[in-house]
């Protein structure tokens, strides 16, 4: 049976943006389930905070490019709340190839990141649009500004998150008439454990230290300083929201102005 209070479903949500999407939705009065593929004892902490805030809150395990594992997720979720009102697409993974190194890609790393990235995000949509049609629920995909334009990061992860965007505005149009609406976020440079790897990785290659890669690139956003997970999720609580009720197919920046500095 349905339950009164609305539930929602934030993949990849141990920690980064997916944690502060779901804090931010459990503070907003929804009950939480967060998904994770490894990382069980940050899920745990996570799950912990949610409980904190009250309601009812669960921890899932399922790798997102599995659709068996998405389709016993998607169960489980109707089993415990009965209903689905935002479904939140986070999960993600990248490569560490540098995007100008072209012979340096590895194909089944490529293929992995599609599979999580992309192929994933369609899995879990397809899964929860039942429970999201009853409840006239609402997608938020989390993409990337270098889904929009060109950038510094590897080519499979850029290329799968121009892919997010394209499949955002696609799923849209395909459950319009079924009442649910599909936006997307796209992010900036977000300090979060990514980050943390991409600024160690890329900084080693220059020479400099993690914490002054960061800085340098903290200089190129207009608004002066790197992005906070907190940050991301304000975004997404507002597009899941019914304030944002008549809005669908849409790539949102949420990036401190880095995009139109192209």
């Amino acid at each position: 049976m349905a339950q009164d209070r609305p539930a929602a479903l934030v993949t990849g949500s141990a920690s980064g943006i997916g944690r502060a999407a779901a804090l931010r939705l459990a503070q907003a009065g929804y009950d939480v389930a967060i998904n994770y593929s490894r990382s069980e004892d940050t899920a745990r902490t996570t799950l912990a905070e949610l409980e904190s805030l009250g309601g009812r809150h669960l921890a899932l395990r399922a790798d997102v490019s599995d659709d068996a594992a998405v389709a016993a997720l998607t169960a489980e979720v109707g089993e415990t709340f009965g209903r689905l009102d935002a479904l939140v697409n986070n999960a993600g993974m990248t490569s560490q190839t540098p995007p100008d190194d072209l012979d340096g890609v590895d194909l089944a790393e490529w293929d992995r990141v599609f599979a999580v990235n992309v192929r994933g995000l369609f899995q879990v949509t397809r899964a929860c649009a039942p429970l999201l049609r009853a409840a006239g629920g609402s997608v938020v995909n989390v993409a990337s500004i270098v889904g929009l334009r060109p950038g510094p990061q590897p080519l499979a992860y850029a290329a799968s998150k121009a892919a997010v965007v394209s499949l955002t505005k696609s799923l849209a149009l395909a459950h319009a008439k079924e009442g649910i609406r599909v936006n997307c976020v796209c992010p900036g440079f977000v300090e979060t454990d990514m980050w943390t790897r991409v600024a160690r990785d890329q900084g080693a290659v220059m020479g400099i230290s993690a914490e002054e890669f960061t800085r340098r690139r903290a200089q190129t956003v207009p608004l002066g300083r790197m992005e906070r997970p907190e940050d991301v999720a304000a975004v997404i609580g507002f597009l899941a929201s019914d304030r944002a009720g008549y809005m669908t197919g849409q790539a949102l920046s949420v990036d401190g102005g880095l995009v139109m500095h192209g």
